[in-house]
């Protein structure tokens, strides 16, 4: 007999495991098909960070901002064993192009839009504190501003939201290979492969959660969905030999002004990342020699001592709307599409940040919400707690 569920997703990273969590609290039943495992894709190849974004208030976006702080101090408090408060260096010097003044009124704005909690508090170090900030160095040093993000391992982070979408009754269908599917007003009829067998399944709606393989997915829809144009932006990391035991330094690249970072991970650290547009197979996305140089270049400007042998190397893609300004400069906004804003049947999410998945998950039930019947719901995702898997 053919399945039928509420809600079905198509992948399974932070957003498809969000969405999965928010429908299963909602009483719906809920089915994720994922292609290989659970934050295969770009949700294990992040900056690993559940922050803000400090720098996002730079594009004045401060709707984007609020909300990610908000969701920060709520992953505090519902999963203390994956989302830990760090904190973070700005290092100020005499060629800085973002003077202290301009960085102490971000993060002054930075702490109010965080309800003005501990957690947004930022002080400014003294010099007899700068030497032991891991080899920084402190030659035309004239500033260092000391504020708090968090770090995740967003790998655990995905399988512990997942895991939690399934304790309520969501099905994980893994591996599973998305074929296409139907949108008809009465529901949707979708097909794909699983143990080798071609099969099939109803839903009321179905969430295209595919990530940088969104426009791939929706080619297999019918009717065509209309489509946003986006750019797929290649971001990589350096894991690199040697520890950090301060914390996170916020530095801006000298050649371009790009902000990258440089964070403890394990007994290694993350250094990262890069931002250029990618135009191949989103499987195939791989780090490039010339992003190794440009992160090295700068890490070594700040740290010319510390160790650069690189361990492990590692690239994503995050979804940007095309735009002619350079990546750095675009809008994090999530972009929410439907085939019917009065009825959807068919939402897509295009771009969306680690930080804001619960969010994001909310917004996309709202917009189901008018085509599902009511069903009591059974929990909300802002209590359950987060634990490793």
């Amino acid at each position: 007999m053919n399945e039928h569920f509420d809600v079905a997703v198509i992948g399974g990273g932070i957003h498809g495991a969000g969405v999965a969590q928010a429908a299963a609290c909602d009483g719906y039943s809920v089915v994720v098909l994922e292609k290989t495992a659970v934050a295969a894709g770009t949700s294990s190849r992040s900056s690993k960070l559940i922050h803000g974004g400090l720098r996002y208030l730079e594009g004045l976006d401060l709707s984007l901002v609020r909300e990610s702080l908000q969701e920060r101090a709520l992953l505090l408090k519902i999963a203390p064993d994956l989302v830990h408060l760090q904190p973070f260096f700005i290092p100020v010097y005499e060629n800085t192009a973002r003077r202290p003044l301009t960085i102490r009124a971000g993060l002054t704005l930075y702490a109010m839009l965080s309800g003005l909690r501990r957690s947004g508090r930022y002080r400014k170090l003294g010099r007899a504190e700068w030497d032991a900030l891991d080899g920084l160095d402190t030659t035309r040093l004239q500033v260092v501003y000391r504020y708090f993000d968090a770090q995740t391992n967003d790998v655990e982070l995905t399988q512990a939201v997942m895991q939690s979408a399934m304790d309520l009754g969501a099905a994980l269908y893994c591996p599973t290979e998305f074929r296409g599917a139907e949108i008809s007003p009465d529901g949707c009829s979708i097909e794909y492969t699983r143990d080798g067998q071609a099969k099939t399944c109803s839903a009321s709606t179905l969430v295209n959660a595919g990530g940088p393989w969104v426009n791939y997915i929706a080619d297999n829809i019918r009717p065509a969905p209309e489509k946003t144009r986006i750019d797929l932006v290649q971001g990589t990391h350096l894991v690199l030999d040697g520890r950090l035991d301060k914390g996170c330094y916020y530095m801006e690249v000298p050649v371009d002004r790009r902000a990258i970072f440089l964070l403890p991970w394990g007994d290694r650290t993350l250094l990262g990342s890069t931002e250029h547009v990618y135009t191949g197979d989103p499987a195939n996305v791989a780090p490039l020699d010339a992003e190794e140089v440009y992160l090295l270049n700068a890490m070594r400007h700040y740290f010319p001592g510390r160790p650069q042998k690189v361990i492990e190397r590692f690239a994503g893609l995050r979804v940007l709307p095309q735009s002619a300004h350079a990546s750095f400069r675009r809008s994090r906004e999530t972009v929410l599409p439907t085939d019917n804003p009065q009825r959807p049947r068919l939402v897509s999410i295009y771009g969306g940040k680690l930080t804001g998945y619960r969010a994001t998950a909310r917004k996309v039930m709202r917009l189901l919400h008018h085509t599902l019947p009511e069903r009591k719901a059974v929990a909300r995702t802002s209590r359950l707690r987060l634990k490793p898997v």
